[in-house]
């Protein structure tokens, strides 16, 4: 297999950070021709297209490999120099993690303050579905996530944390208006509160009460944050599944009932990260799977 070079790797990653040739050359300090040529021979290396030429410029599926290669390089690098001693003073390290919602608003930032201090670390945290999250790994645009998937990605480790239950739940005078029956007829046919348009936690619990048939009620309201759409669900727009440590305080104090206690539903979550001798990934792994194994359920 032929050698990438390094020039050239990182011109392709620029390009697509920038968007475009003519700003990846600003950034680079060369002329957009340099970059041109050093992208195409790039590509004729590697026997691949690796770019869309789009705008903004897109990676093809071989061109994120390459980027993802150029995003663990660099990591590399300034991690040798940070030992060295050679990094700018005070420059912080920056770590991109992909986490989703509920454990961003519930666990995932209290792993983040259990990271030593002195290793200055600066967080770039990209929200996510915990089903899509790999999704972003792949690609390279972060160098860890908590997802739900235990395939781990090309170049990536993979640890579970736990998992996450989550529970069917509404106001009590929504439940009564919408749900005098039997839950698995009255259901499908209810308003319900929703995360996003790839939320499936709300027809994934209406095919579990019906033998995987059917789905939550066609009257969605979509709420893209966890905070909102726990309080949603309170409000009485819909019902909802809540992750159990977000609903048990409205449990107790009435603002939500149990629709199916009997009937939770656990997503298990695992972390998958670059498989790089960094000690700054090595420490937010640490501290994340620490805090998710008092935070997360076991998995069963």
């Amino acid at each position: 297999m032929p050698e990438l070079p390094l020039e050239q790797v990182r011109t392709l990653l620029a390009v697509v950070d920038e968007g475009t040739f003519d700003a990846a050359a600003a950034a680079l300090h060369v002329t957009p021709s340099a970059v041109s040529q050093r992208v195409k021979a790039l590509e004729q290396r590697t026997g691949r297209v690796l770019l869309l030429r789009t705008k903004p410029v897109r990676p093809t599926e071989s061109g994120a490999i390459v980027v993802r290669l150029a995003r663990q390089l660099v990591r590399l690098e300034r991690d040798a120099r940070a030992e060295l001693g050679l990094s700018g003073a005070g420059e912080p390290t920056r770590v991109s993690v992909a986490v989703n919602s509920d454990s961003l608003a519930t666990w995932f930032l209290t792993a983040l303050t259990r990271v030593p201090e002195e290793l200055r670390l600066c967080f770039e945290l990209r929200r996510e579905d915990q089903d899509h999250t790999a999704v972003l790994l792949r690609q390279g645009l972060v160098m860890a996530a908590v997802t739900s998937s235990s395939e781990p990605v090309t170049g990536c480790s993979v640890r579970a944390l736990g998992t996450m239950r989550y529970v069917a739940v509404a106001h009590p005078d929504f439940a009564a208006r919408h749900l005098d029956g039997p839950l698995r007829m009255t259901l499908p046919h209810a308003p319900v509160v929703v995360f996003d348009r790839r939320d499936d936690l709300q027809d994934g619990f209406v095919r579990l009460l019906r033998h995987g048939r059917g789905r939550a009620g066609a009257l969605r309201h979509s709420v893209p944050t966890s905070e909102g759409f726990v309080e949603a669900v309170a409000a009485g727009l819909g019902w909802g599944m809540v992750p159990e440590v977000q609903a048990e305080p409205l449990l107790r104090t009435g603002r939500l009932v149990h629709l199916a206690p009997d009937r939770e539903v656990d997503v298990p979550l695992y972390w998958q990260q670059w498989k790089l001798d960094s000690p700054a990934l090595a420490a937010v792994a640490r501290a994340v799977t620490a805090t998710a194994a008092e935070a997360l359920r076991r998995p069963t």
